[in-house]
C-alpha cells in the first residue's frame, strides 16, 4: 500500500462528518469554490451504499481540469477492515492528485474516531497535517431519538473541533439553543458551534490544528466484509446492476446503469418524491439533460450537471420496500 510521496508533505486535511442527510456533500461542494485557482484540492468520499452516487455528483461539477481530484470509497466505513479500504484509496488519490488540501468524507454511518486513527498513524504524520474536524447537524433532529441515542452520531459531535448547525433556515426558536446546550453536554472542552445554511461553511473554520484526541477504541463489523467493489464492476449485458449493504441499523439498496438507459424526467420525479425513505441521492442520465437528487428529510432538490457518465440511486433506510426495482424500472424511456 506504499506510494511515492515525492514532495507531498503536510497536506492540510480536514474531516467533514455528520449524520445521514445533513448536508455534507453540499458543504464540500461550496468549499470547492474557496479553492484558489492555482491549487490542488483533493476529495476523498466514503459512502454506506455500494453503489457510490456522491463522488458522481462532485464529479458532475468539478473536474480535473479544475485542480480537483475526487476517489471515492464506497461500502460502509471506510475504516473497517484495518482501515485497508481507505489507505489504498487515500494513498492512491495523494498519489495521483499532489494536493495542497484534502476533505475527507465520511459515510454518516461510519465511525469517525477510527477515520482519525487511521490518519493519525506514523504513516501518515508526515504527509498529511490534521486540521480542523468538522461536524455538521441538523439541530432539527435532536428532538428525535433514532439521533440522539444512536452512537454513532453522538461520535461525530464528541470528536468535532467544530460543530455545524446546517440548515439554520428551518430552524424553529429553540432549536439553536438545544444544540449548543447539546455538544456542551457531548462535545469537546472548546468545541465552537456555528450556524449556517445551504452547506455553505466558511473557508475559516476549516483552518487551525484539530485538537481531538485518537485513542483507540473497540473494533468494529459491519455486514458487508471484504468483496469486489460495485461501483466499479462491468454493467452486465441486462443494463443494470443491483447492489444492497445493512449495518448500524440502516439498509441501502443501489442501481447502476448503462448510460444508454435513458430516464424520462417526468416519471422518474414521481417515483423520486413517493419514496418514503431515509435518505436517497441519485444522478440520472435523462431525456433532458444530466441531474442529481437528493432527498432528505422528506424534501427533495435537483441539480443539473455538467457531466454524468452513467445513471446511479442509493436510498437508504430501516426498511426497505420489495417494490421500489419494478417502479424504478418503469422510468426509463422505451
Amino acid at each position: 500500500m506504499s506510494f511515492e510521496s515525492g514532495n507531498i508533505q503536510a497536506v492540510p486535511t480536514n474531516i467533514i462528518t455528520g449524520f445521514l442527510g445533513v448536508g455534507k456533500t453540499s458543504a464540500i461542494l461550496h468549499l470547492l469554490k474557496c479553492k484558489p485557482n492555482d491549487e490542488r484540492w483533493a476529495v476523498l468520499i466514503n459512502e454506506f451504499g455500494e453503489i457510490g452516487v456522491d463522488g458522481s455528483v462532485v464529479a458532475g461539477q468539478h473536474s480535473t481540469d479544475e485542480g480537483i481530484f475526487i476517489r471515492e470509497v464506497p461500502g460502509g466505513c471506510m475504516c473497517c477492515a484495518a482501515g485497508l479500504p481507505m489507505q489504498t484509496a487515500l494513498n492512491q488519490l495523494l498519489a495521483k492528485a499532489k494536493p495542497d488540501h484534502l476533505l475527507i468524507e465520511p459515510t454518516g454511518l461510519g465511525h469517525p474516531k477510527e477515520v482519525l486513527q487511521a490518519l493519525s498513524m506514523e504513516y501518515y504524520q508526515e504527509v498529511l497535517c490534521l486540521q480542523k474536524t468538522i461536524t455538521l447537524v441538523d439541530a432539527r433532529n435532536l428532538s428525535d431519538s433514532r439521533y440522539t441515542q444512536h452512537e454513532t452520531f453522538n461520535q461525530q459531535i464528541a470528536i468535532a473541533d467544530t460543530v455545524v448547525g446546517n440548515k439554520l433556515d428551518l430552524y424553529q426558536d429553540t432549536d439553536k439553543a438545544n444544540l449548543i446546550a447539546y455538544v456542551k453536554q457531548r462535545g469537546q472542552t472548546n468545541t465552537r458551534v456555528i450556524f449556517i445554511q445551504h452547506g455553505e461553511i466558511p473557508f475559516s473554520a476549516l483552518q487551525g490544528s484539530t485538537s481531538s484526541s485518537y485513542q483507540a477504541s473497540l473494533p468494529h463489523h459491519h455486514a458487508s466484509g471484504s468483496k469486489p467493489l460495485v461501483s466499479e464492476a462491468d454493467i452486465p449485458a441486462c443494463g443494470f446492476l443491483k447492489a444492497i449493504n445493512e449495518g448500524e441499523g440502516y439498509k441501502s439498496i443501489g442501481w447502476r446503469f448503462s448510460p444508454h438507459k435513458v430516464f424520462q424526467c417526468e416519471k422518474l420525479l414521481v417515483f423520486l418524491t413517493g419514496l418514503q425513505v431515509e435518505r436517497m441521492k441519485a444522478v440520472f442520465i435523462t431525456e433532458a439533460g444530466f441531474f442529481a437528487y437528493n432527498l432528505a428529510n422528506d424534501t427533495l432538490t435537483e441539480i443539473g450537471l455538467d457531466e454524468c457518465l452513467e445513471s446511479r440511486i442509493e436510498i437508504i433506510s430501516d426498511r426497505l420496500d420489495d417494490a421500489l426495482e419494478p417502479q424504478l424500472m418503469a422510468c426509463i424511456a422505451d
